[in-house]
């Protein structure tokens, strides 16, 4: 269940960050960066409930945590680059931004691998 709350906190913060791009940022940042903010939120929340149900159900598979922080670490790529490119407007941080797009579709093929295989498959 740990895996659940710290999701959890990130949906949470997900939330905040959201809150603090409509609400705090707005005249104070281009519009287009305003719409990457809203991208990275986007995500950023899509991810962290996909990761609670990943924490919530892991103690009925084997197996999930690996595919958990790969998500984790995709969630926090992606979005980390698109927030701190909004903030900083350098565009360039966008580069980044793919890996973490990388990292989360492996840890959804990952799951999807695992969940199809037959339970004595699983490790």
């Amino acid at each position: 269940m740990k895996l659940a709350g710290i999701a959890a906190l990130s949906a949470g913060l997900g939330v905040m960050l959201s809150a603090f791009g409509a609400h705090g940022l707005e005249g104070k940042i281009s519009e287009e960066m305003l719409v990457i903010w809203g991208t990275a939120g986007d995500y950023h929340l899509y991810t962290s409930l996909a990761l609670l149900v990943i924490g919530a159900i892991g103690s009925k598979h084997a197996g999930l945590s690996k595919p958990y922080w790969t998500m984790f670490a995709g969630m926090v790529v992606f979005s980390g680059s698109l927030y701190a490119m909004a903030l900083t407007g350098v565009t360039k941080l966008g580069m980044i931004t793919p890996l973490g797009g990388a990292l989360m579709i492996g840890a959804w093929i990952w799951l999807g691998v695992k969940f199809l295989k037959k339970p004595s498959q699983s490790p």
